[in-house]
């Protein structure tokens, strides 16, 4: 990190009023935790070993900047079990969408329990509810798919790697988007559903209950298990979700002060990434049944060109009988527009029904 841009973080005002605020008040603890008001912030997150590590990570990028927030304990972190979480059998579209890995968060956050809330972004809902914003964006670590495979199928060879699954094998997902670029290449495999926290899908395949399944790979990395990976999926063989790989941190619209200090840890790469896809998504308006995908990235800067933003969108029905894949490019200022441009470029060369709900 340059000197500069060390400058530029501890002279970011909301920092220093939360710094001196923490000061003031000391390591006072309030015990009524639905009524406190002021410090420690209190950090909402899901409980699960991923959420949390994501969380965590969050804190320390956030205290790396004002080391006094650290010690004075600044903050708090604050487990809220979830819909998503405590509802295993079902997809997701049958019990109410993407909002239900956030819904109890964000209720928390609109009756002030919490002051932040922790996500992965490709859960989070692309319409929040009224009074929430997402504040910020940390940098993407790894947006593809990851194969995990039962260990009869090894070795794989990472240039065909579903050559290694025989005819019907069964694949566990959870995911119409994984499930329909699978079959779109192999009609034969048996699609089951398989939900639960990382270390439990890959159980699941070690047990011999499925063949194979996928992961985001950022999830495995984040938790140390790179090495449960037998191929990591480059996006051209299959298409990330919206925000794959990218934490979002949102808050309350009218926490004018927080959302500023959110401004000096926000990566600015992610953030034009992450509103391209979300703006691909929130044009496609698919439920969680619509197969979508969409992916951007920032192209190198070639000598004397200026930066450029590549953004792809896939559309698709379950079942892989349909996929349409499109691609757009155009300065990152542009990112918004060039996901809805693309969104609609996909809408009207999809069949009507797959946007049905």
């Amino acid at each position: 990190m340059s000197t500069d841009t060390v400058f530029n973080i501890f002279s970011n005002s909301a920092l220093q009023d939360i710094a001196a605020k923490a000061a003031n008040k000391g390591l006072q603890e309030n015990h009524d935790t639905y009524k406190r008001k002021g410090l420690p912030l209190r950090v909402g997150t899901r409980g699960s070993p991923l959420a949390l590590v994501q969380t965590r990570n969050f804190l320390t990028r956030l205290t790396q900047f004002c080391p006094l927030l650290r010690e004075l304990g600044a903050f708090q972190e604050f487990q809220i079990h979830t819909t998503g979480d405590r509802v295993q059998d079902r997809r997701l579209a049958e019990i109410g969408g993407k909002g239900l890995f956030s819904k109890e968060i964000h209720e928390q956050l609109l009756a002030g329990n919490i002051d932040f809330a922790v996500h992965s972004l490709k859960d989070l809902e692309t319409t929040l509810p009224d009074g929430l914003v997402l504040a910020c964006t940390l940098k993407r670590q790894d947006a593809r798919d990851a194969l995990i495979v039962n260990a009869k199928y090894r070795p794989i060879d990472v240039d065909y790697p579903f050559d290694c699954l025989p005819r019907g094998a069964k694949i566990g997902t959870s995911s119409v988007r994984r499930q329909a670029q699978l079959l779109h290449m192999r009609p034969d495999l048996e699609i089951a559903l398989l939900r639960g926290n990382v270390q439990s899908r890959i159980d699941q395949v070690t047990a011999n209950k499925y063949d194979a399944t996928f992961l985001a790979a950022a999830g495995l990395q984040r938790l140390g298990m790179e090495d449960r990976i037998d191929v990591l999926l480059d996006p051209s063989v299959m298409v990330p979700s919206a925000g794959q790989g990218i934490v979002g941190v949102t808050v309350r619209a009218a926490d004018v002060e927080l959302r500023e200090m959110l401004v000096a840890i926000e990566d600015q790469e992610a953030k034009a990434v992450a509103t391209a896809e979300r703006a691909l998504l929130a044009e496609l308006d698919g439920s969680c049944r619509t197969p979508i995908g969409g992916y951007a990235q920032l192209l190198p800067v070639v000598a004397g060109g200026e930066p450029e933003l590549h953004l792809v969108g896939l559309v698709a029905r379950e079942d892989g009988s349909f996929l349409l894949k499109k691609e757009i490019s155009g300065s990152p200022d542009d990112a918004e527009a060039l996901g809805r441009e693309l969104g609609e470029q996909l809408r009207k060369d999809s069949p009507s029904d797959i946007f049905d709900e």
